[in-house]
């Protein structure tokens, strides 16, 4: 599959897509957690935080409850 069929077949709901969407930000979000653990300097530590919020923020979303018959 090529990455705009993916694109597309989320922004249709297809709810296979949707899972591996999902699937793969919280594998992201597991080894920035783990990343988290070991980063030395401030400055790292809040560059992953950042990409932590911005994952928590996509999960969210597709996440949400009725937000794709929204659309």
């Amino acid at each position: 599959m090529r990455l705009h069929d993916g694109v597309r077949d989320v922004a249709s709901g297809d709810g296979e897509a949707v899972s591996t969407v999902i699937e793969n930000l919280l594998l992201r979000k597991q080894k920035l957690v783990e990343q988290l653990d070991t980063a030395q300097s401030v400055e790292d530590r809040d560059k992953i935080e950042h990409q932590l919020e911005q994952i928590n923020t996509a999960l969210d979303f597709l996440d949400r409850p009725g937000s794709k018959q929204e659309r």
